[in-house]
């Protein structure tokens, strides 16, 4: 028996490639995980950017206490087993009013993940409505396998790199992906989604946690990093994370840094191999 989602659930998940939503913290503990959140932007002089927003379970202790915790890791146990490294995690602030939006996409693209069998919980933190430009996916497109995706400048764009897809898939029925502060949805590394600009009034902000079961691999010639954070790792794929122990001290920063570094020059490795691969 599944140790959190129901057997509906995780056999929508297999067919619908999402399972949205997904009960987990209260009201109060959420909050006070966003308080120390705007603490810190408030302390830098700035809201999260794109230095602290990849891998922030590296900087950040309340970051940690999130992707350990039972009540998200359960229902990725249910999906993938209980051996479990944490790849990449991305936080994504829109604020109310703004144009911020991402594009159409696949998790998958440039993660060289083999098998690609990710799972991202996206934790919520503040309510996200679907005026507030929830997720938005196309039900079963996970069973597609990999499409071709481009880049695209726009400073608009959250993703990192402007990845599209660069295939027409027949979106008129999409779904979206409404949650409540403290609640999460599952989504399978090849679902196609998006998710539009926040027309409400007040932030979104959601942790996309990406989960791996410890048999992946990552296929790049830059070796990566990854946290265990379930279970036992048999297989050392991976070069281990170091859990945070003073937010964003001088230890954490550094070894943020070259966690970050090394993800980045992977990711440009699969970009430039998705374009030679176009070329030919």
């Amino acid at each position: 028996m599944p140790k959190k989602l129901t057997p509906e659930q995780v056999e929508a998940y297999a067919r619908d490639g999402f399972v949205c939503p997904v009960d987990a913290f209260s009201t109060e503990r959420t909050r006070a995980w966003r308080d120390r959140l705007e603490s810190f932007e408030r302390a830098q002089g700035q809201k999260l950017t794109r230095g602290h927003n990849f891998k922030p379970h590296l900087l950040f202790p309340w970051v940690d206490e999130i992707v350990h915790s039972p009540e998200v890791l359960d229902a990725v146990e249910d999906l993938i087993g209980p051996d479990i490294r944490l790849f990449h995690l991305s936080v994504w602030p829109k604020d109310a009013g703004s144009g911020a939006y991402v594009s159409w996409h696949q998790d998958a693209t440039y993660f060289a993940l083999e098998p690609a069998c990710h799972v991202t919980a996206w934790v919520a933190l503040t309510d996200a409505p679907v005026e507030a430009g929830c997720m938005e996916v196309v039900p079963g497109s996970h069973k597609l396998g990999q499409l071709p995706h481009a880049e695209m400048q726009d400073p608009e764009n959250l993703l990192s790199r402007g990845q599209e897809l660069a295939v027409d898939v027949d979106r008129s029925r999409t779904a979206f992906m409404p949650v409540k502060a403290g609640q999460f949805s599952l989504h399978h590394t090849h679902l196609v989604h998006n998710s539009r600009p926040n027309r409400s009034n007040d932030r979104r902000i959601g942790l996309g946690i990406s989960y791996i079961p410890t048999w992946a691999r990552c296929t790049s010639p830059t070796r990566v990093s990854a946290m265990l954070v379930r279970g036992e790792d048999k297989y050392g794929h991976f070069d281990d994370e170091r859990r945070p122990v003073e937010e964003a001290g001088p230890a954490e920063r550094a070894f943020h840094a070259e966690a970050v570094d090394r993800f980045r020059k992977m990711n440009v490795e699969q970009t430039d191999n998705a374009v030679a691969v176009v070329k030919r």
